[in-house]
């Protein structure tokens, strides 16, 4: 009884749990938060040192005893105890002005990847059970993407979604409220990161981190030629003298570096289209392609994939916050989170 009535005063979240980033979206307030996924811990103490940007910034400049974590791998938690400490504190930080002496448990509505096993599904739910949660439900990822986009996803039209994130890329069409046809591929955003890494160490003999990599991906690069003639200069490790070195590199070469991933990436959605029953390619051919998630502001990407299949391809609105607008709208939208939502796993959050 006392749990129903603080749940009435609770703040229900929609949480877009992400391999690079997680952000938080509260019932009436909207978007509230948009953090790294990461984590800094002590390993002396096994305390958290920092959570998001500032574990982030740590990257790379820790003492031995300090280790910076991304606690989830290819969408999926591989670190359950760190992911539960991540959540507990970005739930508390959203709590922290509620004004209640004792902190009503949220309702709590999660995106999760399509190729998630039920094993995993169920560490997502302990870790939000375990983070404060009275109540979760788990929506696979890009059918929240998709209605984030503003798609009639209940409809009897198809919808092709290209969700580009950090850790996963997933290729969904949609129709009647549930996916048809899907792919779900590993090589992703980061996957282009650690291709320029490479692409440094081969072609420059130049060691440089992750960060680095990162910012040159986002600056200059593209899938297309854009005709911009971008350039920057890259710093980092001779790996010949072992001294600070930097070179100057341009789109047409962090192109090349990317040139596999982003070759894979169309290949699959080719692959999908190809396996969609012939009614849904229609619309699609008509309606064209939404791509969501960061990686879809890869210069030229839209392009690049719309003149390999042939169809007109459009980034959402926002694209990096439409899977977590899409479950935002699920907090107020019963019906349909009860009819998309996944089956439980049978994580009991009343006994916490």
């Amino acid at each position: 009884m006392l749990n129903r009535f603080f749940g009435r005063f609770s703040r229900d979240i929609a949480i877009d749990l992400g391999t690079s980033n997680t952000r938080l979206f509260v019932k009436e307030k909207g978007l509230v938060m948009h953090e790294p996924s990461f984590v800094a811990v002590n390993t002396r103490t096994n305390q958290i040192l920092a959570v998001g940007h500032s574990a982030k910034d740590m990257v790379g400049k820790t003492p031995p005893h300090i280790t910076t974590t991304r606690p989830l791998t290819k969408g999926v938690i591989s670190d359950f105890e760190v992911t539960e400490k991540m959540l507990k504190y970005f739930v508390d930080a959203i709590h922290e002005d509620s004004g209640f002496a004792i902190v009503p448990r949220p309702r709590i509505v999660m995106g999760v990847p399509l190729e998630i096993t039920e094993v995993e599904r169920k560490a997502v739910e302990d870790a939000a059970i375990g983070a404060g949660a009275r109540e979760v439900s788990l929506v696979e990822a890009p059918l929240a993407a998709a209605i984030g986009a503003g798609l009639p996803v209940e409809e009897s039209i198809g919808n092709m979604l290209v969700d580009v994130g950090g850790g996963t890329v997933e290729i969904a069409v949609i129709s009647l409220g549930g996916i048809v046809t899907w792919k779900s591929l590993t090589v992703a955003g980061d996957e282009m990161t650690k291709n320029i890494m490479q692409y440094a160490r081969d072609v420059f003999n130049l060691l440089i981190g992750e960060r680095v990599a990162e910012t040159v991906k986002w600056r200059i690069g593209s899938t297309t030629d854009t005709g911009d003639r971008l350039e920057m200069e890259m710093r980092g490790r001779d790996l010949v003298t072992g001294l600070p070195r930097q070179v100057l590199v341009n789109e047409g070469q962090v192109r090349e570096a990317m040139y596999k991933s982003v070759r894979g990436l169309i290949d699959n959605i080719k692959a999908t289209i190809e396996v969609t029953p012939p009614e849904l390619v229609a619309d699609i051919y008509e309606r064209g392609i939404v791509l969501t998630g960061g990686g879809a502001l890869l210069r030229g990407l839209d392009r690049s994939i719309a003149k390999e299949a042939d169809i007109p391809v459009r980034v959402a609105e926002d694209p990096t916050t439409a899977t977590v607008r899409g479950l935002g709208t699920l907090l107020v939208n019963d019906v349909l989170l009860r009819d998309i939502a996944l089956p439980s796993t049978g994580s009991d959050s009343s006994s916490r």
